[in-house]
């Protein structure tokens, strides 16, 4: 499970994140590269776009899962009134 204190501040603002856990094996970027990308400058993954529509959630989530280490989070949703 990620841990999120360790969230990475690179990612962009939303429910999912990268935590500097990563260890840059590529395989949330290959399920999902509209959501995931290379932080050159840190050299781990980060998330640069949070999912926009119910495709890209779901290939979100198989980037998340199939991570070995379980460096990606992913907040609870909001709670609507």
């Amino acid at each position: 499970m990620a841990t999120p204190s360790e969230r990475l501040r690179e990612n962009v603002p939303g429910q999912f994140y990268v935590t500097s856990e990563c260890i840059d094996c590529d395989l949330c970027r290959e399920a999902a590269p509209e959501i995931y990308r290379r932080d050159d400058a840190i050299g781990y993954s980060v998330v640069h776009h949070q999912p926009a529509t119910p495709k890209e959630e779901a290939r979100a989530v198989e980037g998340m899962e199939g991570c070995p280490v379980e460096a990606i989070g992913r907040e609870p949703a909001p709670v609507m009134d």
